[in-house]
């Protein structure tokens, strides 16, 4: 019997931001969005687990590149304030969920200045939130599913995962939870509902 149901945030609950990121933070620095790109991923996951901070990673990125590191205080969250879109269809259904007795999780890889943009939200349908950047782990890794789990109380089998990256839900499925492959909200709906 299915207990909780946990949600992705970036692609799932809000439309994919790493484009907008990516553009937006590149633009500030003056560069193309492709030599952005290729340069933050080496850093991507170290400031996804919360191992390096937003400062860190300008430090490293643009002693990369050879350029001034940014002056604003945040560029990564004035980064994440412009490019951030809800999906009201998606937010209504877990607040429904969340009202007809389901215990609803979300579970996402994000750096520090997005989660705190996400706790200024104030959502109070979620029983859990795991962010990577507060656990030390990221999906695909065993780990955070694990956290997500015994945070809700429930047993793999007893919940649903959704995420938009094959090898999220993949991960996901090595644990045991049931999982849905998100492309859009109808057929979410209708596979959960299933």
């Amino acid at each position: 019997m299915i207990k909780a149901i946990i949600f992705d945030w970036g692609g799932v609950l809000i439309d994919n931001p790493r484009k907008g990121l990516l553009s937006y933070c590149a633009g500030h620095l003056g560069i193309s969005k492709k030599l952005f790109e290729d340069i933050y991923q080496k850093y991507e996951i170290p400031f996804d687990k919360g191992k390096i901070s937003e400062d860190e990673l300008w430090n490293k990125i643009c002693n990369d590149l050879g350029i001034q590191k940014p002056t604003v205080a945040s560029l990564w969250e004035d980064a994440v304030r412009h490019v951030f879109r809800p999906k009201k269809g998606m937010f209504e259904l877990a607040k429904s969920l969340h009202n007809h007795g389901y215990k609803v999780g979300f579970l996402s890889n994000t750096e520090l200045p997005a989660m705190k943009y996400f706790l200024e939200q104030k959502y109070d349908i979620f029983d859990v939130v795991v962010f990577s950047c507060k656990e030390g782990t990221v999906k695909p890794e065993k780990k955070i599913y694990e956290i997500a789990l015994r945070r809700l109380r429930v047993r793999p089998h007893e919940a649903v995962f959704i995420d938009d990256k094959p090898e999220n839900v993949t991960g996901a499925k090595m644990l045991g939870l049931e999982c849905i492959l998100f492309n859009n909200q109808y057929q979410m709906k209708k596979e959960l509902s299933a």
